[in-house]
């Protein structure tokens, strides 16, 4: 047995000591970064959520045909419904409701119990989608009476059963016969709606990926089927795609490429606000958002005076636009936007953000196609960049170069990035994973609520942030202002657009832009309504948890961003431990 000597002896205790102290110090960084709120509050709301999500994708995964030949051969996917997988998808629904109701829910912690109110009320609404897809097939069921044929063959498919292949090739010959009729009828038709061309055009789509399916999967292994569908298969992939394609010409654009949606009307959006927890009605909603206008038309006329424009804040706006940077440099702009307001969440301790965040951002540059309908960023776990290319003509590349100067993308970086978006899936994807109950209300509120409160921060320090950051504040006014109206029926895209150029002040060709997505996609349509209505939700809750009570605001946005997506009133209710019954309802008025 070796013997230490005296300073050897010496130096191992000391060693030992230091190792100690290192492992004391690892443990009290991590009780620190290990909290008990960071933990998971009940088992059984997390178990049940977690397996339904996971039933929900091989569900869906099974029903749906396989979609790998259509990214190589670049077709757009369609969302394929048809009644066989919607009425599986049905029954999950209704096992897992049945679930719910053998849970106590007096015995469920806080954040369970908004778990158990959130899951019953979105498995509820998934079975009226249902009904409502169901409604939609219907409309359109005249035009593919030859659906139940191709979707009888794809559930044959599914399980690789050989088909009887010369019979397959006779049905398919016979709806092309069918198509061709159809064809005749559908070019005399004038009086379709918006409605319907949709849906036919979804289920065109939806069917072209079936049958490529179908025939992706037997042709050229099984001998026969290739043999008798060969030719019979190009022909009808050819017919059904030219004949949905005339479906998508019963639309036709107006002067600005816009494709109008059909609005949704006052009763879906009294449905829709209730559904997501907000608790006013849209003309409330238009006449705050018209209050709160009015309130930066007035900080607007300061920022002009400091400018020396005096009363005419739509001179210095026009000013502020000139500060854009050269063709090449805003990546390097966007960047030092970036660090500036890294920095100031730092200076004042407002949120903890995690190193790993900051690193790994990406930066990436928006293709002039997407500028048609993104005139501006996106964010998410990557910053999409909207500047100029080549390729655009010069009035284009001017507006957008003009929408995105420094003084405008100053109230936006920290919107997309941190801590906005970036910020918000870096968590979701490490708290609460088996939570997500996505609403803008939450995702663009969160973000746009970093605004309002930097804006009262100080944060912009010139007259020319001020006027950026007052831009994009009454331009979430507008969104307000052209949803409801468009939805209720009372402006056209037109109007829509003009409005954001006579009274925000935007570019033409930006404005376009903005007004092409929502207004001619399917999209929620309270997406837009969600970013100032959801970001004042959150406002409102900053005064009440750290203006009144006195948390430390450090704590409130950390508690805040753990909790993962959800509608605001039940952050609130889990932060004040607020009485749930299984039946809530909300009435949270956080507007003063």
């Amino acid at each position: 047995m070796e013997v230490l000597r005296p300073t050897q002896a010496i130096a191992t205790r000391n060693g030992l000591m230091t190792v100690f102290l290192a492992l004391l110090l690892i443990s009290m960084v991590t009780a620190q970064e290990l909290r008990k709120g960071d933990f998971i509050p009940c088992q059984e709301m997390p178990f049940l959520m977690g397996n339904f999500a996971a039933d929900s994708k091989v569900l869906s995964n099974f029903y749906s045909p396989n979609l790998g030949p259509y990214y190589a051969i670049g077709r757009g996917l369609a969302s394929v419904s048809y009644p066989e997988k919607i009425d599986r998808m049905d029954r999950l629904y209704k096992k897992y409701l049945v679930k719910l109701r053998a849970i106590d829910f007096e015995g469920l912690s806080q954040e369970c119990k908004v778990d158990y109110i959130l899951f019953k009320r979105d498995l509820n609404e998934n079975l009226r989608q249902s009904q409502v897809l169901r409604q939609e097939l219907d409309s359109v069921s005249q035009w593919f009476p030859f659906s139940g044929t191709v979707y009888d063959l794809f559930k044959l498919r599914r399980r690789g059963i050989q088909p009887d292949s010369q019979k397959v090739a006779q049905d398919w010959s016979g709806i092309l016969i069918q198509i061709d009729s159809l064809k005749k009828v559908l070019k005399d038709v004038d009086n379709l709606s918006v409605l319907v061309i949709r849906k036919a055009t979804e289920v065109g789509n939806a069917l072209q990926q079936t049958l490529a399916d179908v025939h992706g999967f037997y042709n050229g292994y099984d001998p026969m089927f290739t043999w008798w569908t060969s030719k019979t298969y190009k022909y009808l992939d050819t017919s059904l795609k030219e004949y949905t394609k005339l479906f998508e010409k019963k639309q036709t654009p107006d002067k600005n490429g816009i494709v109008s949606r059909k609005p949704v009307g006052r009763d879906e959006l009294m449905r829709l606000l209730q559904y997501q927890m907000i608790p006013y009605t849209p003309e409330d909603l238009t006449k705050i958002a018209n209050e709160e206008f009015a309130w930066c038309e007035k900080e607007m006329l300061n920022a002009s005076q400091e400018l020396g424009f005096g009363n005419d804040w739509k001179a210095a706006l026009e000013q502020v636009k000139e500060t854009y940077v050269p063709p090449g440099k805003q990546p390097e702009a966007i960047l030092n936007l970036y660090e500036r307001s890294v920095n100031f969440l730092k200076k004042n301790d407002l949120i903890t953000i995690s190193p790993l965040t900051e690193e790994v951002w990406g930066m990436y540059m928006m293709s002039p196609e997407r500028q048609l309908t993104n005139a501006f960023f996106t964010g998410g776990w990557d910053i999409t960049v909207s500047y100029p290319t080549n390729t655009m003509d010069h009035e284009f590349k001017m507006m957008s170069m003009r929408g995105n100067n420094p003084n405008f993308s100053f109230a936006t970086v920290h919107h997309e990035l941190i801590p906005g978006h970036n910020m918000q899936f870096f968590m979701n994807a490490r708290n609460r994973t088996y939570r997500n109950f996505d609403t803008p209300f939450w995702m663009e509120g969160w973000a746009l609520y970093w605004e309002l409160l930097l804006w009262d921060m100080g944060f912009p320090s010139t007259p020319e942030e001020k006027i950026g950051m007052l831009f994009w504040h009454m331009h979430r006014c507008a969104r307000i202002i052209f949803s409801f109206n468009f939805h209720m029926g009372e402006w056209t895209p037109q109007r829509c657009i003009d409005f954001l150029v006579e009274k925000v002040g935007h570019e033409q060709k930006n404005a376009e832009s903005e007004i092409r997505g929502p207004l001619s996609s399917n999209s929620n349509p309270l997406y837009q309504v969600g970013y100032l209505t959801g970001g004042r939700q959150f406002y409102a809750l900053k005064e009440e948890m750290v203006d009144r009570l006195k948390m430390d605001i450090k704590e409130f946005h950390d508690k805040v961003i753990k909790l993962n997506a959800m509608p605001v009133e039940m952050i609130r209710a889990i932060m004040l431990d607020q009485k749930l019954t299984k039946d809530f309802s909300s009435d949270w008025k956080f507007y003063d």
